[in-house]
């Protein structure tokens, strides 16, 4: 035997290896035996005083696997998981139709109307990753994992070929993962706060379309974060207009005081893709040069 590879062994077996190995004698083996290692016992990770450790566990598991695959620079798709595709919108205005409710229709009326933001959702998630794939650091989008908006950009990325993040949450509804995510890189979070850090985390953009109380913390603690000098300044883009300023006077937080008149240079409106696209390629100099660096977004 080669003693010199001893010179790089290990000197203790690995947690992996103990969990296999450590098989409880039969009089130790129930449910009601303490003799469980305490990282392969689930009855103890999950006991109410364990929750600073769970909480540990949350940060470093997506930021290892993504380190790993090459993950350095990410573009969030926040929006409502209400929306639906153009398809099941049409659809469902057409039942609506059958059942001659006017209530129902002008819903499923207003549901197709607002399903042009899944189209553009989609739409700009494939222009993010075929235009990013050849560079030193390509851009990879990353969702909340779910139905709707986040559905729509999981989808434009698979659609063409590309890889994209889910960040899923268990929640009473709405929690299943959408079926467009790239497998190695769907996580489900029990923690809202270490989820919407990992948002942040490798973020060189949001991108927000409309959405409900969700979508609204999501965007305002990334301001909040950003305006207050906690994370570094990145584009963050509202997708329509009519829809943002009916729902948020912020001139009227200026007016008030409550912002300062530079606050309102801390996003920027939008309305389709293209015109998405065409702020971050000025940003960050994209297309100036194709094969260049995307900045990375290191911590935030």
């Amino acid at each position: 035997m080669d003693k010199r590879n001893e010179l790089t062994a290990r000197n203790f077996p690995t947690a992996q290896e103990d969990a296999i190995d450590a098989i409880p004698p039969s009089r130790y083996g129930g449910p009601e035996s303490a003799y469980r290692l305490a990282f392969t016992d689930n009855d103890f990770l999950l006991r109410e005083e364990l929750r600073p450790v769970r909480m540990q566990l949350e940060l470093p598991k997506p930021e290892m696997v993504q380190t790993e695959l090459g993950i350095k620079s990410t573009i969030v798709i926040f929006g409502s998981a209400r929306i639906a595709s153009p398809e099941a919108a049409a659809a469902g205005l057409s039942e609506a139709r059958a059942g001659n409710d006017e209530i129902t229709i002008r819903a499923a009326e207003t549901r197709v109307l607002m399903s042009r933001y899944y189209e553009e959702a989609q739409r700009f998630a494939a222009l993010v990753t075929s235009r990013t794939a050849d560079m030193d650091t390509p851009v990879y989008v990353v969702t909340g994992g779910g139905p709707g908006i986040m559905e729509a950009g999981n989808r434009g990325a698979y659609e063409i070929g590309g890889k994209s993040i889910g960040l899923n949450i268990v929640l009473p509804h709405e929690q299943e993962p959408n079926p467009y995510i790239t497998p190695e890189l769907c996580f489900q979070f029990h923690y809202f706060a270490l989820r919407k850090m990992h948002f942040l985390m490798r973020s060189i953009a949001l991108v927000c379309f409309p959405g409900g109380f969700g979508t609204l913390d999501e965007l305002f603690e990334t301001m909040t974060l950003i305006q207050t000098g906690k994370s570094r300044r990145r584009p963050i883009l509202l997708f329509g207009r009519a829809f943002w300023e009916k729902l948020v006077n912020f001139q009227h937080l200026v007016d008030t005081g409550m912002i300062s008149p530079d606050d309102l240079g801390l996003f920027h409106y939008v309305e389709t893709a293209e015109e998405a696209w065409a702020q971050l390629a000025a940003y960050y100099g994209f297309d100036a040069n194709d094969s260049g660096r995307a900045e990375t977004a290191g911590s935030v």
